[in-house]
This record gives structure tokens, sequence and C-alpha cells, in this order.
């Protein structure tokens, strides 16, 4: 990785200002002056705004296209993404996508772990490295989008309109300019940064690989907490196009809960959710590489006839997925034309029953071949 000289300060400013604002000036004021219950929810609601534009917007419908949503909601994330300063959407969505294209690569991933925890925080923002030069030849498709284009040619008055001139038109509505401006803006800058950061650091460092080892990134339900649902990283780097980071219900994922309930009262469509059957196939076959690696170093007897059995119980396990699959797709064509009745009538649902016994059967055989070689 080439280090350039050039430190840029007004990056500085922006990242650490707020953090020594919230370690010293804020607590003093809160002593002091106190807090209304109005500016707290202004804080709140800001922190929420801020978050979700960022990870619904910014990250799901810009960078991965993983849904669409009306252009109310477009303009309320291009807003959302202005009072975050993390960039215009065009800058942000192309760092993004590089870095999805070049993951862990220290010479071309914007935000690369392996340059360091705290590289990969903040400090790919603070020197000019060539890793995180935009370059916008990757979202040409952005450009075309009037939203998108609009934001990124008024960013920096939007920054300030949204930062300063909102909040303290705000802040005079509840007759607490200065701590609007310090809680509602400073301190909500402050933690929303770094929010945004831990899942270009701490979610590639700390958790889980079920479905890649391919990346650093990883699973962490911890990390969702602090992310907005983003903590599923590992997930979300297997199956990026898939608009939710937490594919099971009990999932932590604000992301994914805001953009369903859009969906469900018809401000957005098209959402791209990846099958079962894969999300199964790419745990699985983790599982079998982590079990077949196991063996090899574990110095066992039988090696080969171990590893045998494993890819063959794997494989059986993948065949009765597809299968099961194939004939859950007939069922749902089947419904959807009104023949759920004539369904039931017929052998295909006792079909249907029987595979999901065989295969409710092989996976609890699957776990306990692979728990031999936890």
């Amino acid at each position: 990785m080439q280090q350039s000289l050039s430190f840029r300060w007004e990056v500085a400013v922006v990242l650490i200002g707020p953090i020594i604002v919230s370690l010293t000036v804020i607590p003093l004021y809160i002593l002091i002056s106190g807090i209304s219950p109005w500016v707290w929810l202004m804080f709140f609601v800001f922190m929420m705004w801020n978050g979700l534009s960022i990870t619904a917007g910014y990250h799901c419908l810009w960078s991965h296209k993983s849904y669409q949503v009306h252009p109310i909601i477009r303009s309320i994330f291009a807003l959302g993404g202005a009072l975050a300063i993390q960039n215009s959407i065009l800058q942000w969505c192309s760092n993004h996508r590089q870095h999805h294209r070049d993951t862990d690569d220290i010479d071309a991933d914007p935000y690369s772990i392996r340059g360091g925890f705290f590289y990969a925080h903040v400090g790919w923002m603070l020197r000019d490295y060539p890793s995180s030069r935009t370059d916008y030849a990757n979202v040409r498709d952005l450009r075309e989008d009037p939203i998108a284009a609009w934001q990124h040619r008024w960013y920096w008055p939007l920054v300030l309109t949204m930062n300063l001139g909102l909040i303290a038109a705000l802040g005079w509505l509840a007759g607490d300019i200065l701590g609007a401006l310090l809680i509602a803006g400073v301190l909500r800058l402050a933690l929303c940064h770094h929010c945004t950061f831990f899942i270009n650091s701490l979610a590639h460092y700390w958790g889980q690989q079920p479905y890649s080892d391919a990346n650093s990134s990883r699973d962490n339900p911890i990390i969702a907490l602090l992310t907005y649902g983003e903590g599923y990283h590992n997930f979300h780097h297997t199956f990026q196009w898939d608009y939710r980071n937490g594919h099971c219900w009990y999932h932590f994922d604000p992301t994914k809960w805001l953009i369903r309930g859009l969906s469900v009262i018809g401000l957005a469509g098209s959402l791209k959710q990846v099958s079962p059957v894969q999300v199964e196939s790419a745990t699985a076959a983790m599982q079998l590489k982590r079990a077949t690696d196991r063996i090899r170093h574990g110095q066992l007897m039988n090696t080969a006839e171990r590893i045998n059995l494993l890819k063959a119980e794997n494989d059986s396990l993948m065949t009765t997925l597809d299968e099961w699959s194939a004939i859950r797709s007939e069922w749902l064509s089947a419904r959807a034309d009104n023949l759920h009745q004539r369904w039931e009538r017929t052998q295909f649902r006792n079909q249907l029953r029987e595979i999901e016994n065989q295969l409710r059967e092989q996976r609890r055989q699957w776990r306990i071949l692979t728990a031999q070689f936890a």
C-alpha cells in the first residue's frame, strides 16, 4: 500500500472535531444548562434518519440496488445522507462498490482491514491513499438518477442546511438552539459516524463466518445492534444483492424492517432476496470445508474415508434440498393460479411432506456428523 504524505485536514476536522466536543463541551453544557426532552427527541429522530439513510439508502438502494422505492423516500434518504456527512451518494457508492469488488486487497479496497483496524475504521480517509481515490466510472448508472445527481451537485450546501440550518431552526422551536446543535448535531454526528465505520472495521474483524471465508467479513449480532442491523456482514458479502443483512426473522435488522415496511404500504418494491436453499447450501459448504480441514489436520486414522463420508452426506443433503425447492416452487405456482384445492387432492402434497421429512432427518444427520469434527 502506497502512502501519500498528504494529510487531509478537512476530513480530520469533520471526524475528530465532533468527538472532542462530545467528550468536553457537551458534558459541561448538560451539567450547566440541562437538555430538554424535545432536544433528546430530535437527537433520536436525527440518529435514525442519519443512520437509515446510509444503510437503507446509500447502501441497499444505491450501492446494491437491492430494491426500488418511491422518489419521495429517495429524496428523504438523499437529505439524510447529507445530514450524515459521509460524502455524496455517488462518492460513497463508488467506494463501496470498489470495496466489494476488491475486498481485502490492500492496494484496491478503499478500507481494507489488512491495513489494520484503525486504517479500516477511519485511517483510510485521513490520507490521500491511491485506493481511496474515487473512480466514478463504476457509478455511471447513478449519474442517471436525478436525485443522486442533484445531491452530488449540491452536496456541501445541503450538508450545511441539514446540519446547521435545520437543526438550529428546530432548536429555536424547542427553545434551545445551542443544545440542539450540540446534541442533535455534534453528538449525533460523532455516534453515527462510528456506527457506520464499525461496518468497515469491526465487521471485518470480530465474529463468525457461517457462509463464506473468501474474505474477512464477519457475522456478529452485537455489531448489528450498533450498525442498524448491518452486523451480519458475512451474509451481506456472500449475498450482497439481498436487501437484508439479518435473514432470519429474529435477527436485529432495522434496515430490513424499514424496507419491508415501505413495501407493505406500497412505497417500495422489487425487493431482492436470496432463496433459503442458497443460504443453506452456503452454510453446509462452509461446514463441510471446516470439518474436512479438521480431519486433515487432526492426524486421524482413515482420513480419506471420513472425508468421503462427509462429502457423500453433503451431496445427499444438497440433492434433497434441490428436490424440495423444485416441488415447493411448483406448489407456489399452483397456489398462485388458484389451484390450491386441486393441489391438496393430489399426491403432489404427500410428496412434499415426504421430502420435508427426509430433509429434516438429513439435516439432523448432517449436524451430528459435522459435530464429530468440531
